[in-house]
């Protein structure tokens, strides 16, 4: 965690040392304290700091996605008093992470369009539902965002970016032990006069290390294989256990 830290006060420092006519030729400039994140065995959440430096007056936004991928979601139904699969719908191409921050409630400084364009905030956050009667899609898009959120993977309410004096700002971004890994899209955003005048990109890869990632990678890349290891292994459990059982 220190060196992240030093790293993000170490960029702060140099965006204040910048000459004034350099800072001003940049309306914005935004960076992470980390653009890798390693899972391993011992992996249990993170945060980093997004930090950067605007060139006057404005409101700041932040939207991080995850990779996409096509995920599904089915109703509990309660039949007999047996709870069973009901109605299932599929989200085709939705983020499997998504974060956004902004310095107040995007309502009072941007407009609904922008906001739908740049998607500030699950509610603006487009997504193909498919497979279930348009009649449910509404519900199905509730109950998937909820689902998410419960997982820590989506933020329901806006969170915090936050400036340091007039012209810098930083925003805490939490990435929990089930995030999913892969390429994230960070976009930060400077509003003015209810527009989006300036907009940055900057990369940031989550991905599996050591021993969790040989095993990941085995079982994807070998999957038939790892499946009958994975019986060959519960058979041979149980028959111990059932041993150890019967002598005692």
């Amino acid at each position: 965690m220190m060196p992240r830290l030093l790293l993000a006060i170490l960029a702060i420092c140099a965006v204040i040392a910048l000459p004034i006519n350099t800072a001003r030729a940049q309306a914005l400039s935004a960076d992470l304290s980390d653009h890798l994140i390693a899972i391993n065995t011992a992996f249990t959440g993170t945060g980093l700091t997004l930090f950067g430096s605007t060139d006057g007056d404005g409101d700041v936004a932040v939207v991080v996605e995850g990779p996409r991928a096509d995920l599904m979601l089915r109703k509990k139904e309660k039949i007999a008093g047996i709870w069973t699969n009901g109605e299932s719908a599929r989200f085709v191409d939705a983020p499997t992470f998504y974060y956004a921050a902004a310095t107040r409630e995007p309502s009072q400084f941007l407009r609904e369009a922008p906001r739908s364009l740049y998607r500030i905030g699950v509610n603006n956050l487009p997504l193909d539902i498919q497979d279930v009667d348009h009649e449910n899609v509404a519900e199905f898009r509730t109950a998937f965002i909820a689902d998410r959120a419960n997982a820590g993977l989506y933020n329901r309410q806006v969170g915090n970016v936050t400036f340091i004096g007039s012209r810098l700002f930083r925003s805490d971004i939490y990435f929990p032990a089930n995030v999913p890994t892969g390429t994230y899209a960070v976009k930060v955003m400077l509003i003015r006069g209810g527009e989006v005048i300036a907009q940055t990109d900057t990369p940031l890869t989550i991905r599996k290390v050591g021993t969790s990632a040989r095993i990941f990678n085995f079982a994807h890349d070998y999957s038939a294989v790892f499946g009958l290891m994975a019986v060959v292994c519960a058979a041979a459990i149980g028959w111990f256990a059932a041993f150890v059982f019967r002598k005692n």
